[in-house]
């Protein structure tokens, strides 16, 4: 009798904890394009293979994109506006990019992106609502 309810108790409760992780996205000029955010959970994975991604069309009133089910842990993101619709952020001949972008914390890099460091955020087991201002 014990063994069948600790069985039932183990199948009613999580296994493990998930929340949202819901990014606004201000500052949105057009409503050309797509909102694109990348997540990643490492520095080594800063800017190079995101964990998740989403994407919205862009509201000049602001975009919202959220991330189900994101396990407790820390997090950045980087933010882009991709305007003509081609699926990458645009760059001038010096690689700097020509459409609108925003990283979680709204950090901002000297000549270059921030580091992970400075994006990082610590997402709860209870989800995290933030917003950033695209540039």
């Amino acid at each position: 009798m014990i063994r069948t309810a600790l069985l039932a108790l183990a199948f009613t409760t999580p296994l493990a904890t998930a929340a949202d992780l819901v990014v606004r996205v201000d500052n949105v000029q057009s409503t050309s394009g797509q909102i694109m955010v990348a997540l990643y959970n490492n520095a080594d994975a800063f800017l190079k293979h995101p964990v998740r991604a989403e994407k919205a069309k862009a509201d000049k009133a602001g975009t919202t994109l959220v991330f189900h089910d994101v396990a407790p842990g820390d997090y950045g993101f980087a933010v882009f506006q991709d305007i003509n619709d081609n699926g990458r952020m645009d760059r001038n001949l010096m690689g700097i990019p020509t459409e609108p972008i925003a990283f979680s914390n709204n950090a901002q890099g000297r000549m270059g992106p921030p580091d992970f460091a400075a994006v990082k955020l610590a997402v709860p087991a209870a989800g995290l609502d933030t917003a950033v201002t695209l540039r």
